[in-house]
């Protein structure tokens, strides 16, 4: 026996080494969106107990949550995107941004 790692990859034919590729990148996909998902309920509780103490404070949990309206509305919602996007102005002028 020794201690030096054998590389099973390169006993696999092509299919089966794209096929580990496919599960490896899934599984690391994965994993990211696991991390991203624990960050944004982190970011969320922040949110949301963490009063504002300002005006443009309370504009930035505002847009969070303006941002996830937005993308749960359909393409075809112009009306309501519109309006988000006139906010998004809005906010962005009253604090100089712009």
């Amino acid at each position: 026996m020794t201690d030096v790692p054998v590389d099973l990859d390169r006993h696999r034919g092509m299919a089966a080494q794209k096929a580990t590729d496919l599960r490896r990148a899934l599984a690391e996909v994965e994993n990211n969106v696991r991390e991203l998902r624990e960050r944004e309920a982190d970011l969320e509780n922040r949110l949301m107990t963490v009063p504002a103490t300002s005006w443009p404070e309370a504009a930035v949990k505002a847009r969070y949550l303006l941002n996830l309206y937005a993308a749960s509305l359909s393409t075809e919602d112009s009306r309501h995107r519109a309006l988000v996007t006139a906010l998004f102005d809005d906010f962005a002028r009253l604090s100089g941004d712009s």
